[in-house]
């Protein structure tokens, strides 16, 4: 039994749990794609938000607006803290982290229960 990830409809549950599964690989490349889409639609709403094109929000930060460009595209990994950092203050924003508690498939037990996944060596 795959990780119940609360999808509003079978269609989208049933591609996750046959895609992804308990294979704890795609579990983690998943959560990654899942961290940069969340990225990259949150410095598009901030900068809309604000009434600026990516052109203008490069000339606040100092760089191109190329870099926005690839910055707000969901595919995109190379997000830094210090460019998050100086499209926060362009924004009149601060970058928060926080450390949360990784979270853990569930399977299901043979008497039904559903239990964390234990990583292998």
């Amino acid at each position: 039994m795959a990780v119940k990830k609360n999808f509003h409809s079978a269609a989208l549950q049933y591609t996750y749990d046959t895609l992804i599964g308990n294979d704890p690989e795609r579990v983690a490349s998943y959560e990654q794609e899942v961290i940069n889409i969340e990225v990259a639609k949150l410095l598009y709403d901030l900068r809309t938000k604000a009434g600026l094109s990516q052109r203008e929000l490069a000339t606040r930060v100092g760089t191109k607006a190329s870099v926005i460009c690839r910055l707000e595209d969901a595919d995109y990994e190379g997000h830094s803290l210090s460019m998050l950092k100086r499209i926060a203050a362009a924004l009149d924003r601060r970058v928060e982290i926080r450390f949360v508690p990784m979270r853990r498939p569930l399977v299901k037990t043979a008497r039904g229960k559903r239990k964390p996944v234990r990583k292998t060596a």
